[in-house]
């Protein structure tokens, strides 16, 4: 089932970013910020900070499930889930 989800929020990051964005991360600060990406500059840097979400979250998503919690906050991203790769509760602060 996490494949299915990767590959569809990864189509929707191609073809309408912050639906991805929001998908991913939920509504906020990083929702927000691809919409301006998106429609004031075009459809490319909207695209990119989608893929910058996706890839932090799942390279998050894998530290924590080898157990060793990852070492600081990625740059630019003001989603918690997206910062803990979708783990809820953890032990693990930043």
């Amino acid at each position: 089932m996490d494949g299915a989800k990767g590959v569809v929020i990864t189509l929707f990051s191609i073809l309408f970013p912050p639906i991805g964005v929001a998908m991913l991360a939920g509504c906020g600060a990083d929702l927000l910020i691809n919409i301006i990406l998106t429609v004031w500059l075009f459809w490319l840097p909207g695209v990119l900070h989608a893929f910058y979400l996706l890839i932090v979250y799942y390279d998050r998503r894998e530290k924590y499930k080898v157990g060793g919690p990852p070492l600081k906050r990625a740059p630019f991203i003001f989603s918690d889930k997206v910062q803990s790769g979708g783990a809820t509760g953890s032990r693990w602060k930043y």
